[in-house]
């Protein structure tokens, strides 16, 4: 559904993870540092190769209905094109690992789902495999073609003056990152934000695709990724994800939390849409503090579409961090929402879902997806299914100087 989704609204809370720093070594008898030096800073782990990973139960031992086992199986075929040309961000896996399960995949009975990911797959952990789930869904909202009265918000496409660096590049330090900006004599810019482009930075370009009603919904439906648009003649127009401005996501469920504007439990997507309507001043300038921005285009396939730009399945698709987890491998939850349990896949991204074992579960569109996916906070156990295999040759690397697995 997005390539650089901002995460369901969940994940507006923007729960950190935290990094375990051993205690400081007891102080040497020696002259005091001065003030002005700069502090040690400690690098959090790339990708999942970096953290570390360990081996994890057998995948005959794990809870896995023939219902859950079939969409993921569904969702792996969709995947394994992507799978096999993709570099690996996770540095988990090589294009040549998942030859062999991805040629099975497409004749392997779908009668016998469970038994596809007990045969071919090993489950691992990365870091201590302690995940945290939220969801996301596909909303739909008013909007028409071309304005009118009622419909006064924009749907931009992607403008043509955003550009996109490879940082890689540049140096091998940089690997894995990108930026987004725009060329402003000369020199790379970053590119305009909510509050300007609100106030008309892309006005008179032509890039209007389509007007939302409701410039809330419409602020969600962004967070989102994609979407439906109920049109006045009662037809729906699908929009999906075209690119993002390069801004930094910002959560403001936390930042009403924070300033005592909303109460714990009353933070979900609905409570911040209330809050936001009850103050429409101060809710225009607290949307404006996310100043991420994502732009659209018309669907006319299949779709929603994924960061891998396929489509994505509901209660089977989940967004990680491809740095993690590598896009289009199966992975296994086990947390403490019973809806989460069992096989999904990994075929999105977003910019809230960051780091090791963060994941948002995608639940399709309707009333009920927008119920469960605007309520979803989930924690337990994490697990990624791998090709058989691939823990012995990443051990094997390490017996050569390389990453080797925690034991």
């Amino acid at each position: 559904m997005l390539r650089q989704r901002a995460g369901m609204v969940l994940a507006m809370l923007a729960l950190g993870a935290c990094a375990t720093v051993p205690p400081p070594a007891a102080a040497p008898s020696s002259p005091p540092i001065s003030s002005s030096a700069e502090p040690t800073q400690i690098k959090p782990p790339a990708n999942a190769n970096a953290l570390g990973v360990s081996a994890g139960p057998a995948i005959a031992t794990l809870a896995i209905t023939p219902e859950q086992a079939l969409r993921a199986l569904a969702a792996f075929r969709i995947s394994c094109p992507s799978l096999i040309r993709r570099t690996d961000a996770s540095g988990l896996t090589r294009g040549d690992d998942w030859k062999a399960v991805c040629d099975a995949a497409p004749g392997w009975s779908n009668a016998d789902a469970a038994g596809f990911f007990r045969a071919h797959f090993e489950s691992v952990r990365v870091g201590d495999g302690k995940g945290f789930a939220t969801g996301y869904f596909e909303p739909e909202i008013l909007g028409a073609r071309t304005p009118a009265p009622g419909f006064a918000v924009p749907v931009y496409k992607k403008p043509d003056d955003l550009v996109e660096a490879d940082l890689s590049l540049f140096g091998d330090r940089l690997k894995g990152k990108r930026i987004r900006g725009r060329v402003e004599k000369g020199a790379l810019v970053p590119y305009h934000d909510r509050g300007a482009i609100e106030d008309g930075a892309l006005a008179g370009r032509g890039l209007e695709i389509a007007w939302a009603a409701d410039p809330v919904e419409f602020f969600f439906l962004q967070i989102q990724g994609s979407g439906r648009l109920k049109l006045p003649d009662g037809g729906v127009m699908r929009i999906g994800y075209d690119g993002q401005n390069g801004r930094d996501y910002t959560g403001i469920g936390k930042l009403l939390l924070d300033r005592g504007e909303l109460q714990r439990g009353k933070a979900g997507m609905q409570g911040i849409m209330d809050w936001l309507r009850a103050n429409p001043e101060k809710g225009r300038a607290v949307m404006r503090e996310n100043k991420s921005v994502v732009f659209f285009r018309e669907l006319t396939g299949a779709g929603p579409l994924g960061a891998l730009g396929l489509p994505v399945t509901p209660r089977a698709t989940v967004a990680t961090d491809p740095a993690f987890v590598p896009l289009g491998a199966p992975v296994f939850l086990a947390l403490d929402r019973a809806e989460t349990a069992g096989i999904w896949v990994a075929q999105d991204t977003g910019g809230a879902i960051k780091g090791a074992n963060r994941f948002d579960t995608f639940w399709g569109a309707g009333a009920d997806a927008r119920t469960i996916a605007g309520g979803m906070s989930a924690r337990g156990d994490a697990l990624i299914f791998l090709p058989r295999g691939t823990l012995a040759r990443i051990a094997g690397a390490g017996d050569d100087g390389g990453t080797t697995p925690r034991r």
